[in-house]
């Protein structure tokens, strides 16, 4: 330990010895720098501090007024509404960062899990049937085991089902589940 403050204390001592050596030396070495050009700097570094201030307030400058913002209202006072109603983190996205929706990871857990369903397979079609198949099988087997029809305790089947439905009827799921299904 002793060694090591030694070290640094020494290093410290060079370094500063070197520093005022060279200062000494070198004193001519000052940019000589006119009043335009002081006056062309000092502009520059205003109009830069300008422009990131502006940057920075952009969504406060540019924001539209809203009724609520129109009204005088109690909320406003304690400004609870911008408590719960804040736009921060809605369009804001780190970067580096994909935006997944909820869907995506969803897909993505079970399918590292192994307990991605296979969603043709529970409606009976297959994989490139049209939105007009997968309804009309859909509703039929749903009429077969829906709970009330059936009076049986088919409420998972029927929850199985309509997620079923749900994912392959609409295009967009339909697309992010078909990246993540892997049949054999």
């Amino acid at each position: 330990m002793k060694a090591l403050v030694f070290l640094i204390i020494s290093v410290s001592i060079v370094g500063l010895l070197q520093t005022t050596y060279a200062q000494t030396e070198l004193i001519d070495m000052m940019p000589k720098i006119s009043d335009e050009e002081n006056i062309i700097i000092f502009g520059s570094a205003a109009i830069i501090i300008i422009a990131i201030f502006l940057f920075l307030a952009r969504d406060t400058i540019l924001r539209r007024k809203t009724q609520y913002d129109k009204e005088d209202l109690e909320s406003k006072k304690d400004r609870t509404y911008e408590k719960y109603h804040s736009d921060w983190g809605d369009d804001y996205e780190e970067l580096g960062k994909r935006r997944n929706t909820k869907e995506d990871k969803e897909f993505r857990e079970a399918a590292i899990n192994d307990e991605l369903p296979n969603y043709y397979e529970i409606l009976g079609i297959p994989r490139d049937a049209t939105q007009g198949e997968i309804k009309k099988k859909f509703r039929e087997i749903a009429k077969k085991i829906h709970p009330d029809k059936t009076k049986e305790d088919s409420d998972e089947e029927m929850a199985e089902l309509n997620k079923a439905y749900e994912v392959l009827s609409d295009k967009g799921s339909r697309e992010k589940y078909d990246r993540y299904l892997k049949i054999d």
